[in-house]
């Protein structure tokens, strides 16, 4: 005979026969008990983390620290006012899954019919496909410029990731947070480290932070805008907030609910606000270090090679900075690659009530990743611009996907039959629906004006 189940064990196999969110860790991390208020902080911490790697993907970094070369520090207000939407968007998407032990696919599936929700399913998985495309392509980029592997070869050891995770949530939930954690710590080093090299100017750095009336006027500029906004707040994130919330064991009645969803709250805009000062450096890095001297950093290796040439960036230039921009670029591949397939694992179960075994589900959300990188990397024998014009394209995939999530989030949290005393507030509602039809439409601009070329 085996061993009898543990109690986290028994945990686990309910919570997955129920079809609970992410079944296997659902209702798994403990908290204490009776604890003062940064012991329980500390203690449903750790969602934010992973939902805070979608806001400083390799997505954003090229839109960013080229919004700096080009304008200097103008588009710093952008960066500020997107995330305080994803501070809104995300607090919202936690409580829709603390109220109602629903995850944002699930309650989808739920208000749609069968054929709606296969089609919303579709767009999602594409949108996290071209997510992890945007990390397969940074990480394959980092471990060609750190270590002269060919970009196919890194391209398919980027596959050995999920291998990681599969590993990972065997030793437990919270050493994956850990993990990540770890990862954007070394990210924002590396950012912070740069920044301060270059010296930047602090007067027109704070004045960035005012919105300027010249980026609506100025296309160029309202195009880098657009596509700051589009690569910030990411559809793929509500789905994996609202489910990643479940995980802590909180008592599931009134009192219970409103501590979770105030715990959740500040754990996301702590690491939101993390998120932010790190986009914050990559765009101030730009200014800093490229604007009035050049503005074709297009690729992460015209990054690479500009931060060791003395006639762009000076005489801080060496190779130590770009080394250190890899690593960094490794880091931020290998976080969100562990985000995406955690992503793929909750739309699955949510819209289609598909379930697979979990090793298998991440191993097909990978490759799917993969495999149009490879055909990209075969046609076009590595060349890096072919490569990272896929990443473009990645971009306006989930430009294309994000209203198919606000507008539902927005829909639920407002519901008091759903909700109950937990509904969105007046200005809550108003607010998040204000923010649907603006990143709707601006996230038109950014498809019309990707494939139009403006400016």
């Amino acid at each position: 005979m085996g061993e009898l189940p543990t109690v986290k064990q028994k945990q686990r196999l309910l919570a997955h026969a129920n079809g609970a969110s992410l079944g296997e860790v659902n209702n798994t991390v403990s908290l204490p008990n009776q604890a003062g208020f940064w012991k329980k902080l500390a203690a449903y911490s750790g969602p934010g983390v992973l939902v805070a790697v979608g806001y400083m993907d390799p997505g954003n970094w090229i839109t960013s620290i080229q919004g700096g070369a080009q304008f200097g520090y103008t588009l710093l207000s952008i960066i500020l006012i997107s995330s305080l939407i994803a501070m809104l968007l995300q607090s919202m998407s936690a409580k829709l899954g603390i109220v109602t032990g629903m995850d944002l696919a699930q309650a989808t599936r739920q208000a749609t019919s069968k054929p709606a929700a296969f089609i919303l399913w579709i767009l999602t998985e594409l949108a996290i496909m071209a997510t992890d495309i945007a990390e397969v392509i940074g990480g394959a980029v980092a471990l060609q410029l750190l270590f002269k592997i060919p970009l196919l070869v890194g391209v398919l050891i980027t596959t050995l990731d999920v291998l990681l995770l599969l590993l990972l949530t065997k030793v437990g939930f919270r050493k994956i947070e850990a993990i990540v954690a770890t990862l954007i710590a070394t990210i924002f080093i590396v950012f912070l480290y740069e920044v301060l090299l270059s010296s930047p100017s602090i007067g027109p750095l704070l004045s960035g932070f005012i919105p300027s009336p010249e980026i609506a006027t100025n296309n160029g500029m309202l195009l880098i805008a657009l596509g700051i906004v589009g690569a910030t707040v990411m559809p793929h994130n509500l789905y994996l907030h609202s489910s990643l919330v479940q995980t802590r064991q909180f008592k599931r009645d009134e009192q219970g609910k409103r501590e979770a969803i105030k715990f959740a709250t500040i754990d996301s805009n702590i690491q939101l606000s993390i998120a932010f000062i790190i986009n914050c450096l990559l765009l101030v890095l730009g200014a800093a270090m490229f604007f009035g001297t050049t503005s074709d950093l297009g690729r992460f290796t015209d990054l690479y090679n500009a931060l060791s040439d003395n006639a762009i960036v000076g005489a801080i230039a060496s190779p130590l900075l770009s080394t250190l921009f890899a690593v960094a670029l490794l880091a931020s591949g290998q976080n969100s690659t562990i985000t995406g397939t955690l992503s793929g694992q909750i739309v699955m179960e949510g819209f289609i009530q598909m379930k697979i075994p979990t090793w298998l589900r991440r191993i097909i959300t990978r490759l799917l990743a993969v495999i149009p990188v490879v055909i990209c990397v075969v046609m076009f024998g590595g060349r890096e611009n072919a490569v990272e014009q896929l990443l473009l394209y990645t971009q306006v995939f989930l430009s294309v996907q994000l209203p198919f999530a606000i507008i539902p989030l927005a829909l639920f949290t407002s519901d008091k039959r759903l909700m109950g005393p937990f509904a969105n507030r007046s200005w809550v509602k108003y607010t998040a629906w204000i923010i649907a039809v603006i990143l709707s439409v601006l996230n038109v601009f950014l498809i019309y004006g990707t494939f139009a070329g403006i400016g």
